[in-house]
């Protein structure tokens, strides 16, 4: 019997990466899955920024009673800086200077309510939940599920690894020296050692789950069931009714309308 179990053997960076990782919560992966595209189904619809601030109230709420926010804001601050981004290069390229404030803020905030429930989601579900979700749930093929379960067994890997690449340009007395061209520099040759240490440990992945039959093209059976609980229909109908709150709460005001 073979199942996506086979690949949960832990590595050691991975093991001392896991005690970062929030405390998992009894959620089917799909549905939480499911409950994050409506909520972001319900961002990208509006051009408001009333239905995206709405949206992530609850959003903010559940990141502020995770066990560890500061490592969950931590882990939140690339999306903050890419909701940043979007925001002003919409009020850059908008006609007006009144429109274009609302314009940049609700573009920011649909980004973060597009990405901020993903991301708390992916934080607090198992890799292996997610992968036996998939298959049984959600009748995703066996490969491209392990091949999601593997991606997300590297990421702590790939921590370590930006780590050490960071060690090692200390190492070798390399510093920025507070030169913002210097400082640049070296984090393009430690984005570029992480992308060659990423394709390898790719290549080597591919080649042992090939080599243990991944690839056999016989149906696949599970070791492990996925259960789906009351809670977790609740949890998609509650997304379904904040998008409609939202949504209400935004006509209400006269400020709703379509993105397009």
């Amino acid at each position: 019997m073979t199942s996506a179990a086979t690949l949960t053997m832990p590595s050691p960076a991975e093991s001392a990466a896991a005690t970062d990782r929030p405390e998992r919560i009894g959620l089917n992966p799909v549905f939480g899955l499911a409950a994050c595209l409506v909520i972001a189904a319900g961002a990208v619809s509006a051009g408001d920024p009333v239905t995206p601030a709405v949206l992530l109230v609850p959003v903010l709420a559940l990141a502020a009673m995770a066990p560890h926010p500061a490592r969950v804001a931590l882990r939140a601050a690339p999306l903050g800086l890419g909701a940043a981004g979007v925001g002003l290069s919409n009020a850059l390229l908008a006609p007006g200077p009144g429109f274009a404030v609302r314009a940049g803020l609700a573009a920011a905030l649909r980004v973060l309510a597009v990405g901020l429930p993903g991301l708390l989601l992916l934080a607090s579900v198992d890799p292996t939940d997610l992968a036996d979700a998939l298959i049984q749930q959600a009748r995703v093929p066996a490969r491209p599920a392990l091949g999601a379960l593997a991606a997300l067994r590297l990421l702590p890997l790939l921590q370590e690894e930006w780590r050490m690449l960071g060690l090692a340009q200390r190492a070798r007395g390399r510093s920025g020296g507070g030169n913002p061209v210097g400082a640049a520099q070296l984090a393009l040759a430690r984005v570029f050692g992480l992308l060659v240490a990423t394709v390898r440990r790719a290549s080597q992945l591919a080649t042992a789950m090939d080599a243990r039959g991944f690839d056999a093209g016989v149906p696949r059976t599970s070791a492990r069931r996925s259960r789906v609980r009351p809670g977790d229909v609740l949890v998609l109908v509650g997304a379904a009714a904040l998008v409609a709150v939202a949504t209400g709460v935004s006509v209400a005001l006269g400020t709703w309308r379509p993105l397009l």
